[in-house]
């Protein structure tokens, strides 16, 4: 049966310390409004007291479970990959999967977080300067975002990851993709020098998520000259995006990329065309935040 000709889809969430996630609402709520049956389940490998490399076994389960796809997020998104049966092509260059189709007993990942960052990044802060751009965070969120950086235009980026040896393979592979020179990798004691000449920086680590509380930088080593770009999306308003606006920092939350990244998901799962205006709306009614423009640099 194809896909699109299904009314009913099983779908889940593979990662760590997932409780507040908004995707299975995000999901239920499209489907919902398409005339669609959708589960959306949380797979806590926390709650089943399980290791990150666990996941491998929870996507076999998954699969004889008859579920129709996995979204997989911190900190499985490069472990996943083994247990896999293809990638696609971006999934492939990035070495980080997001989401996982499961059809016809086979199990391919694809990563929605590249096309979510660039649309959330694009209508949100579509004038910046993008000569020198910082990224805190070589993790499996962090491929995606700098891939998503320079394919937007940005003239080079400089990754900054507390294991240094992370952070080099992430810049060589970035190199070897979009050309020598593109990227750099740095350590944290070199951000002080980095942001106070940086066009901008992007947050991809899991410090402002709600079981991760605080920053993860020094304040002062914000200026008004530097936009602040941010993945985590729960809170909204992480503490990192509400000292850089105080500085009087351009500003994007991570809601359009949840967004943007679950719409394409949906798509995947689905082979239905999502309304992420909707979606957008969705998010900031959910994260209790419908007085701010989701997305919006302000």
């Amino acid at each position: 049966m194809a896909k699109d000709t299904k009314d009913s889809y099983l779908v889940g969430l593979i990662g760590s310390g997932i409780g507040p996630s908004l995707s299975p609402a995000l999901h239920e709520r499209e489907a919902a409004r398409q005339g669609l049956r959708y589960l959306y389940r949380l797979i806590d490998i926390d709650t089943l007291g399980a290791p990150p490399e666990a996941v491998g076994d929870l996507v076999r389960y998954a699969r004889d479970l008859g579920f129709d796809g996995l979204n997989i997020t911190h900190p499985c998104k490069q472990l996943v990959i083994e247990h896999l049966d293809a990638l696609a092509p971006q999934a492939e260059a990035l070495g980080a999967v997001n989401t996982v189709v499961l059809e016809d007993g086979r199990a391919v990942g694809h990563n929605t977080d590249v096309t979510g960052f660039a649309a959330s990044f694009a209508r949100g802060l579509p004038d910046v300067p993008l000569e020198r751009v910082v990224q805190l965070g070589a993790g499996g969120a962090g491929a995606a975002v700098a891939h998503a950086m320079l394919t937007l235009g940005a003239e080079r980026v400089t990754v900054v990851d507390a294991l240094g040896e992370r952070a080099a393979d992430l810049t060589g592979a970035l190199n070897r993709h979009f050309g020598a020179g593109r990227a750099a990798a740095a350590a944290p004691d070199q951000l002080a020098r980095l942001l106070g000449a940086a066009d901008g920086v992007v947050h991809a680590t899991p410090t402002g998520m709600a079981a991760h509380p605080g920053l993860p930088f020094a304040a002062e080593l914000l200026h008004p000259g530097l936009w602040v770009a941010e993945v985590v999306y729960r809170p909204l308003e992480t503490e990192l995006l509400r000292t850089a606006r105080a500085v009087g920092c351009a500003v994007l939350d991570g809601g359009g990329m949840a967004v943007f990244q679950a719409a394409d998901a949906f798509r995947l799962f689905t082979g239905r065309e999502p309304d992420s205006a909707r979606m957008l709306a969705d998010i900031a009614e959910l994260a209790g935040d419908v007085e701010s423009p989701v997305g919006k640099a302000v």
